[in-house]
């Protein structure tokens, strides 16, 4: 069931944007070769904690992390390790959460480690772009595969894989809620959107196919091809004028 939030709950789901942007801020500050993915996650804690904001990934779904910290090929779920030391050249998908009072902001970027190739580069800012052309659809009255018509559009005519397996959603008081937000499918679909919707939009592309397999551990997910992937993603509510960005500031 979709739920549609209140002014009251859409005031709380932007101080929880506000939070969990100032925690990938620290971590763009970080994020450097020679440092590991679970300082990191230590990092995400301490910001976490002085917010005092409860983490939404840690043990969701038996989760171990605060964060996740893909790298390269990893396309989400990568799990923080001390033994995951990040190394010129290689990008890394920060993907997190956070509960304040109650509600949710979900956000995710992909990170350059020292000088990356152009390729690299180029995947991280049409990942990148490609929200934004989703983002265009978010408005009354457009219908919700508007958003992810646009997405694989943009991205397929770049070359890009979009990765069909995971997609975005619904967030609230739960962090995945209805409805599913696919980045492909036909524009005209779905359902319609409406004021008080917040959703979490969340491409994720890949140089090669958009295929994808999940390692031993259970979480991370990897390109069947081996190839780089990028993932970008806000949380954004639906209003009557232009669309809220809770985790952009």
């Amino acid at each position: 069931m979709i739920t549609i939030k209140s002014n009251t709950e859409i005031e709380l789901m932007k101080k929880a944007g506000v939070i969990n942007a100032a925690v990938m801020d620290a971590l763009r500050k970080a994020v450097k070769p020679g440092i590991n993915t679970m300082e990191l996650d230590s990092i995400a804690k301490d910001v976490m904690k002085a917010h005092n904001v409860v983490p939404a990934f840690l043990n969701y779904g038996g989760f171990p992390g605060r964060i996740c910290t893909s790298v390269n090929e990893q396309i989400v779920h990568g799990i923080p390790s001390e033994n995951v030391i990040l190394k010129d050249g290689d990008i890394i998908s920060l993907d997190m959460g956070v509960f304040y009072e109650g509600y949710c902001a979900d956000m995710a970027d992909t990170l350059p480690v020292g000088t990356i190739s152009l390729e690299a580069q180029a995947l991280i800012d049409t990942t990148r772009q490609s929200f934004f052309e989703g983002l265009t659809f978010c408005k009354e009255g457009y219908r919700l595969y508007d958003i992810s018509h646009a997405i694989q559009t943009y991205a397929e005519d770049k070359g890009y894989g979009v990765v069909r397996d995971y997609v975005g959603h619904g967030i609230g008081t739960a962090m995945h809620e209805d409805p599913a937000v696919p980045n492909f499918g036909p524009a005209g679909r779905g359902v319609r959107l409406q004021k008080g919707m917040a959703l979490a939009i969340e491409p994720m592309l890949n140089q090669g196919t958009w295929k994808v397999r999940v390692l031993d551990d259970g979480w991370t997910v990897v390109t069947k091809d081996k190839q780089l992937s990028a993932h970008y993603e806000h949380t954004v509510i639906i209003t009557d004028g232009e669309p809220i960005l809770t985790t952009l500031v």
